[in-house]
């Protein structure tokens, strides 16, 4: 089983859009699209999702060891 991290290489703010987008091979750009998009839909949860996941989810230099 995979396991879902922030990515150090592909990141603009936390990393958590860089890591979704290396762990299921879809494009970052069309998931900060999207992101944008729905948090603005869902009157800011998507946002309040994306700062507890930013919180949460691991380093991938964190897994190396």
């Amino acid at each position: 089983m995979k396991t879902l991290y922030k990515s150090t290489q592909n990141k603009q703010l936390s990393g958590v859009l860089g890591g979704l987008s290396e762990q299921y091979n879809i494009d970052v750009s069309i998931l900060r699209i999207i992101t944008v998009l729905s948090g603005f839909f869902t009157g800011g949860i998507t946002w309040l999702i994306y700062f507890v996941a930013a919180i949460v989810m691991p380093n991938d230099k964190d897994l190396e060891n």
